[in-house]
């Protein structure tokens, strides 16, 4: 059985994405804050660990554990983040810093471990990170600069991570949905074309696509779902 670390899964989109790797077969680890427990993971290989992902150390512990349990991890999905508008005029260095953390430094926190953990048990790997329109697009995203920004070091993060994993099998992606079509979107923006929003299963499947490719190209694993 395969094993995959989750962030974010109690959000809407992570509650899809466990959902399909539990039918996918996976054994799937998911991260939750600490006190705030998932409400519904009866179903399947689904295991809890608390962790504060804007702590270092925190989740350095938590990644540890994990492999120390599963010494081999074959993916990760790294979905937690933040949102928030402003323009440069409103966006302040606090206003940096909170998505900074929300947005880059959960992900490269799990990132880093994991990330060394599949250089060294020679199984390869897949590390998927949540990019955003507006990080790739300066028309769509100077309203919200601080988000943007944030989400745009993913891109990169990926890249690197790329140059040094390849030889050995280990491949990240960031995976780029436009609106995703939840609950709480649809209340904001009542008036907009649903049918043209990403929904979470279609962004899960896409996940599910990449992670289990015997094989993937590196040179371009920005993948666009709008």
């Amino acid at each position: 059985m395969k094993n995959i670390i989750i962030t974010g899964a109690s959000g809407n989109l992570g509650a899809a994405t466990v959902t399909r790797f539990l039918a996918a077969g996976y054994r799937v680890l998911v991260t939750v804050s600490p006190g705030n427990p998932m409400k519904d993971s009866s179903k399947g290989e689904v295991e809890q660990f608390e962790c504060d992902l804007t702590d270092e150390k925190s989740v350095d512990a938590v990644v540890q554990k994990m492999v120390a349990k599963y010494p081999v991890i074959d993916a990760a999905l790294l979905l937690v983040g933040g949102f928030a508008m402003g323009d440069i005029a409103a966006t302040d260095g606090a206003s940096m810093k909170k998505m900074y953390s929300l947005n880059f430094e959960t992900a490269y926190y799990v990132a880093r471990p994991v990330f060394q953990h599949m250089m060294g048990h020679g199984q390869g790997g897949r590390i998927v990170f949540i990019g955003a329109r507006p990080a790739l697009e300066a028309k769509a995203g100077k309203g919200m600069i601080a988000y943007g920004l944030s989400k745009s070091l993913l891109f990169k993060l990926s890249e690197y991570l790329n140059a040094s994993g390849s030889s050995k099998n280990v491949v990240s992606a960031v995976i780029v949905p436009g609106t995703i079509d939840t609950p709480a979107n649809r209340a904001s923006m009542p008036m907009a074309d649903f049918s043209s929003w990403a929904t979470p299963d279609q962004i899960a499947e896409v996940m599910i696509s990449f992670t289990s490719g015997k094989s993937v190209d590196v040179t371009n694993q920005v993948l666009k779902l709008y």
